[in-house]
């Protein structure tokens, strides 16, 4: 059993509801918009490079996503481009920011078990307007005790977030899908974390080494940390 766990932290996107698998659709659909420039292999690196150099600048999710698109159009096309593609891209950012939520397997029951036990939060990165707006389509908004939009999830954001909620590390536990967000910086900070695999991961949120240690766990599906709880 996890002992001494008050608050209970949840990751969104593909942790809660699916997501990477629609802005991999869509960077296809986008290199293949631009194979008359450059082989589609090399777009989606060209694509990943501004993503990257803009991460300062915009933060994570799909309004970042759009801007990063149009910008490696305007490049890979040397601002030679058809106004047609731009329309393309932004016709297909907003196809993503109009997808219907699709909850993973087990999250509602696992939410219903666990609420009115410990303090349940979300704690996820991406845009404000956007992560809200999923939220609130899912229909989980009212098993949380707090939502937590993070600009990036390091140490010092999970610090900020347990200051906010009077928590001690120790008394904090952390579900998501990827080891560089959601694991390692709880780790870091004292706090337990649970790694859930996804089957596909953004480029950006791997890691190469291995994880391990006395309070980080690897299940298989989210329902499984019911069996390490006091429910």
């Amino acid at each position: 059993m996890i002992g001494q766990i008050n608050v209970i932290a949840f990751d969104a996107d593909d942790t809660l509801w699916v997501n990477e698998p629609y802005f991999q659709e869509t960077e296809t659909r986008f290199c293949g918009l631009l194979e008359d420039y450059l082989p589609q292999h090399t777009i989606s690196q060209e694509l990943f490079k501004t993503e990257m150099a803009n991460l300062e600048l915009y933060g994570y999710g799909i309004k970042a996503y759009i801007l990063s698109m149009l910008e490696t159009v305007l490049r890979v096309s040397e601002n030679t481009a058809n106004p047609e593609i731009f329309h393309k891209v932004i016709q297909y950012g907003q196809e993503m920011l109009n997808k219907p939520i699709e909850l993973l397997d087990g999250v509602e029951d696992v939410l219903k078990t666990l609420f009115g036990k410990y303090r349940l939060v979300v704690a996820t990165k991406g845009d404000l307007l956007d992560q809200e707006r999923k939220l609130k389509k899912s229909g989980l908004e009212r098993y949380f005790h707090h939502i937590e939009i993070m600009s990036d999830k390091k140490e010092r954001d999970y610090e900020r977030l347990l200051r906010r909620l009077d928590c001690r590390p120790e008394e904090f536990l952390m579900l998501g899908n990827s080891l560089k967000s959601d694991v390692l910086p709880v780790l870091a900070i004292g706090g337990h974390a649970v790694h859930i695999p996804y089957h596909t991961t953004w480029l950006h949120e791997r890691i190469d080494h291995h994880v391990e240690g006395p309070r980080f766990y690897q299940m298989n599906t989210i329902a499984d940390i019911l069996q390490h709880l006091v429910v």
